[in-house]
């Protein structure tokens, strides 16, 4: 996929490359498709690793959690579309087509993101009726800075910065 693009890559060109015949590679997967979520769920699942230890970290206080989540996810998109652009077409097409695997993705972020705001809550830091809801929030609110689609196209309207965006999310979780 890095050498060829998600569109070019065969199951004859995975075989080649791992050194055995398509057949074989069938037995581990029932399709191309198949291959392609298990090789997207790789690179998805090691950003919501990081989300999630950065959750759940001792030692930092809700509003650092919460603004390195936010760089986490930013950073790990952009230098996916930038250092890795073939990968990256397949990460546009599985958002863009939803696959089942982008689904449970956004949930696994929003949770990770909810727990940083149950988080605070309890500690006074953060106000939320439904740290859910909230979550679901903010994930939208962060799109533009997180959503391959969107990090991989230039903006049709200038859009305040990661920094200037995650500072207003903060003064809406503030408590009133």
């Amino acid at each position: 996929f890095r050498e060829i693009g998600y569109q070019k890559t065969t199951v004859a060109d995975i075989a080649r490359t791992l050194k055995m015949s398509p057949a074989n590679v069938y037995r581990f997967f029932d399709s191309k498709k198949a291959i392609n979520e298990a090789v997207l769920e790789r690179l998805i699942g090691e950003v919501e690793a990081l989300i999630s230890e950065i959750a759940d970290r001792p030692g930092l206080d809700p509003t650092e959690r919460f603004v390195a989540a936010i760089e986490t996810l930013h950073r790990d998109c952009t230098r996916r579309c930038e250092a890795f652009p073939r990968l990256h077409e397949m990460i546009e097409a599985a958002m863009a087509e939803s696959w089942d695997v982008c689904r449970h993705h956004v949930a696994r972020i929003t949770a990770g993101i909810e727990r940083i705001i149950r988080d605070g809550v309890a500690r006074g830091v953060f106000e939320a009726a439904d740290p859910a809801e909230a979550a679901a929030c903010v994930h939208a609110a962060i799109a533009r800075y997180t959503h391959p689609v969107l990090v991989g196209k230039s903006p049709l309207q200038p859009a305040p910065s990661v920094e200037a965006m995650t500072a207003f999310l903060l003064r809406s979780l503030a408590p009133r």
